[in-house]
């Protein structure tokens, strides 16, 4: 397995983003053994949460780690928060990320039709604000559509509307204090499916108090509405930011709180790339 990091270098891009802020990628590569040098497989990207303010370490190589088992290729990207995050920065980074593994997919032998991206809570909000902007006049500073294309996305307990004033401190990161309607609506995603939006995995729970469960619904219904194939699991009990939902993920305060029900969202997701978004 090739284990390395490759900075999203920005600059190559001439984004003039400002601050001096470098995002990196921390890359997990199955090796192809001799047998199969022409295998390709599936990647992922993963966005770890944090309110866009610092980014959750639990939700990062824990999870790739899984998805790497089950032979996806896995990239954590460490994109901007705190002071150096903004929009659309971020968005950018995870833009670039997507292009990167596209342009790099010959050597590292993945499929370029089939790269998803995957997200926690604010990193679900920036997995989700990919999927729907990558074919946008926004995005085309960073490449053309064929490059940036997201072909699925798996969004766990993810941060989606910006009119829900529970997580405004996550815009607050974004936009700053006071963010106007319109910023907010530009990033209240349910508000931007399009026929273009990829396949979708979607998972909460009832219980979290921190993101409320009505953004998975809110996005399940414009799912819907746009006729994208999408499977969501909302689970009865857990609370926020439970990652793989056992000991190896768990904060001090959730040990006791692990769910049985809420772990099966790994191997789902995927199955869910695998038969439905990949059609593997």
């Amino acid at each position: 397995m090739e284990h390395f990091k490759i900075e999203l270098n920005l600059d190559y891009e001439k984004l003039n983003l400002g601050g001096g802020h470098r995002a990196f990628m921390q890359c997990y590569i199955p090796s192809n053994y001799d047998f199969s040098e022409g295998r390709k497989r599936p990647a992922i990207i993963i966005l770890p949460g944090g309110g866009y303010g610092h980014l959750s370490s639990r939700e990062a190589e824990p999870v790739a780690l899984q998805y790497l088992a089950a032979d996806i290729a896995a990239f954590v990207v460490y994109y901007s928060v705190g002071e150096d995050a903004g929009f659309p920065r971020c968005l950018f980074e995870a833009l670039t990320a997507v292009k990167t593994i596209r342009e790099y997919a010959e050597e590292w032998h993945i499929n370029p039709e089939q790269i998803a991206i995957s997200g926690f809570s604010a990193g679900g909000h920036l997995a989700a604000t990919a999927s729907a902007y990558w074919d946008s006049e926004l995005a085309a500073v960073i490449g053309d559509k064929e490059e940036l294309k997201i072909n699925a996305a798996v969004l766990s307990y993810a941060v989606i509307s910006a009119k829900e004033k529970k997580n405004i401190r996550c815009f607050e990161n974004l936009f700053g204090e006071n963010p106007s309607e319109a910023q907010l609506l530009s990033v209240s995603i349910e508000d931007h499916v399009t026929e273009s939006f990829p396949p979708t995995f979607i998972w909460h729970t009832s219980t979290d108090q921190i993101a409320p469960v009505q953004h998975s619904i809110l996005m399940g219904q414009s799912l819907y509405a746009a006729k994208i194939p999408f499977e969501l699991h909302i689970y009865p009990r857990g609370p926020h930011g439970m990652a793989l939902c056992d000991i190896r993920t768990a904060k001090d305060t959730q040990t006791k709180l692990c769910e049985k029900l809420p772990r099966r969202w790994i191997t789902d997701s995927i199955r869910f790339l695998k038969e439905i978004a990949f059609n593997k």
